[in-house]
């Protein structure tokens, strides 16, 4: 994982709509970039409604959500479209960017080896630098976990 501190990574990936979607241009804002494996599983679903359940107070915190799976862009337009999602979902199907946040892993599934974002999400500041990371996150209850601990870095 990469550590609280370090300037994240920049990336240019297509999103759900085949357009390029660059880190840089989110300079000057709040992001939750997380990871997830694998477009209309139970899990990464879980996942994803539960951010948009969250996606007003996101929103009203001018914090800026983005998902990131190896699925197509195909897969992860269909996926973004069939659960209403208000935030970008990108398409890393080369795994490149998934490598670079240290979030890549080629587990066998079923007897067949598999390339997949882990599941891990990275709070990247205004400045581009990471400031909080979370490994092997649970897809449920995530998002209410990430606004409580931003809640209290805002108290500090």
């Amino acid at each position: 994982m990469l550590e609280p501190g370090q300037q994240a990574p920049e990336f240019e990936l297509p999103n759900h709509d085949g357009e390029t979607v660059k880190l840089s241009d989110f300079e000057g804002q709040q992001v939750v970039l997380y990871f997830y494996p694998k477009a209309g599983t139970e899990g990464c679903t879980l996942e994803a409604r539960e951010f948009d359940d969250s996606w007003s107070e996101f929103e009203q915190r001018d914090i800026s959500v983005v998902g990131v799976s190896t699925d197509s862009v195909e897969e992860v337009a269909t996926f973004k479209d069939e659960l209403g999602l208000p935030f970008p979902l990108l398409s890393d199907e080369s795994g490149a960017v998934a490598k670079q946040y240290d979030s890549f892993d080629t587990p066998e599934i079923d007897g067949e080896t598999v390339e997949i974002a882990l599941r891990n999400t990275y709070v990247i500041g205004p400045d581009g630098t990471i400031e909080a990371a979370y490994e092997g996150v649970s897809p449920e209850g995530h998002p209410d976990q990430l606004l409580s601990d931003l809640s209290e870095d805002d108290r500090e």
